[in-house]
């Protein structure tokens, strides 16, 4: 793998695809900067190495110019977290920003306005990519968050830069872990996929059963699968068109040796609410007028006991709803059994939007192996997919 180990720079202008596109306040302040931290190490590693670095990311989904999404908001706390003072030019290409890293110094760092001010950044346009070439010697991309993204400075810059290309160090830890889960992974592998439907998870099912001895199902993904097994889930969220596909996941499985565990209780309600009544029924027997919000007591304990024994953990979505504080034990319990894990050895990767969300608002984030930065980009790598700018830099 290409890491910046494998280059000099010395003396050298790194451009650097971050990912930048962090929530902002009413006041345009940055209301969560874990993604500005996360790319710290990469440009520390180039600034300390005798390099300068040309940071370029996008900021939300602008259509044409919207001073609203300057990332000019953003480089007051970009500074403060790198501990250097970050130039800004109001500019993505053009005179403006050649001359802005034409006198870049070595140890001096330099933000881009935003890329998608520009249509030919989603476009993938070609020249506008050899423009952002032409401001740097090396390219170095740091964002898996877009890396499933075939855009002019994820992907397309880098055929510019022949062997001056490398992965920053937090791209370089997102496809390690997930190699560990997919081909390096310490047995038994287990993967808990949670959500609320089988269909946007199919693939990934599909691609990991090859990979993994035990597939802990739940979330309501679980309704599915129960009530093609011939349960009663009530008013219970179920894709009724997923009845066959779910049989036959469960029939490969078993053809793969592949355990799989699916919740035997679970914690319904009344009404889809946070302070509706609550009780706990077997999976494939909830009445008509309740629905599964969470799993079941002697689920969690069932899943408990196959979390420890494994070895090489991925996490992908939340076991209830867990926006609701009355129904989230489930996806706590579970983060407290992926984090005693860990604490005995195992790796445990955790990704996807709602997942990640939960292991950070109920305190698991230090307590795992690594929590991925990139949600559709992660999704389509456990799809067996071969991302864009990832392959890009490997060509």
């Amino acid at each position: 793998m290409k890491t910046l180990d494998s280059l000099s720079f010395t003396n050298k202008k790194a451009l650097i695809r971050v990912d930048f596109n962090v929530p902002l306040n009413d006041a345009k302040e940055v209301a969560d900067a874990t993604r500005i931290r996360a790319a710290k190490p990469t440009i520390e590693t180039i600034l300390a190495a005798g390099g300068s670095c040309i940071l370029m990311s996008h900021l939300g989904r602008p259509k044409g110019v919207d001073t609203s999404l300057s990332l000019g908001h953003i480089v007051e706390t970009v500074s403060e977290i790198l501990g250097v003072p970050v130039q800004f030019v109001s500019e993505t290409v053009g005179e403006k920003a050649m001359q802005a890293a034409a006198s870049l110094q070595p140890g001096q760092v330099l933000m881009l306005e935003n890329l998608r001010f520009h249509s030919e950044e989603t476009a993938g346009d070609e020249s506008f990519a050899k423009q952002l070439s032409n401001l740097a010697d090396i390219y170095v991309n740091d964002a898996f968050g877009t890396a499933h993204r075939a855009h002019a400075s994820t992907t397309i810059v880098a055929q510019f830069f022949e062997d001056q290309k490398c992965f920053g160090h937090l791209l370089a830890k997102e496809i390690k872990s997930i190699e560990k889960v997919l081909k390096t992974g310490e047995k038994p592998i287990l993967a808990i996929l949670g959500g609320a439907k089988v269909s946007s998870k199919i693939t990934i099912i599909e691609n990991i059963l090859d990979k993994v001895d035990h597939l802990i199902i739940g979330g309501g993904m679980t309704f599915t699968f129960v009530k093609a097994l011939g349960g009663n889930v009530g008013k219970s969220i179920c894709e009724n068109d997923k009845l066959d596909l779910a049989l036959s996941i469960l029939e490969k499985a078993k053809q793969k040796g592949v355990s799989i565990h699916l919740p035997v209780d679970v914690v319904a309600a009344d009404d889809f609410s946070n302070d509706a009544q609550q009780q706990v029924f077997e999976v494939s027997n909830i009445p008509d007028e309740w629905e599964g919000l969470d799993a079941g007591p002697q689920s969690l304990e069932n899943f408990r006991e196959v979390v420890t024994k494994c070895k090489t953990i991925l996490w992908n979505g939340p076991l209830g709803v867990f926006e609701f504080p009355n129904f989230a034990k489930g996806t706590i319990a579970l983060g407290n059994a992926v984090a005693d894990s860990t604490a005995q050895g195992a790796f445990s990767l955790v990704g996807g939007g709602d997942s990640v969300a939960a292991v950070k608002q109920f305190g698991f984030e230090p307590k795992v192996s690594y929590v991925s930065t990139g949600g559709g980009a992660m999704l389509e790598s456990l799809e067996g997919k071969t991302l864009p700018g990832i392959q890009a830099i490997l060509a």
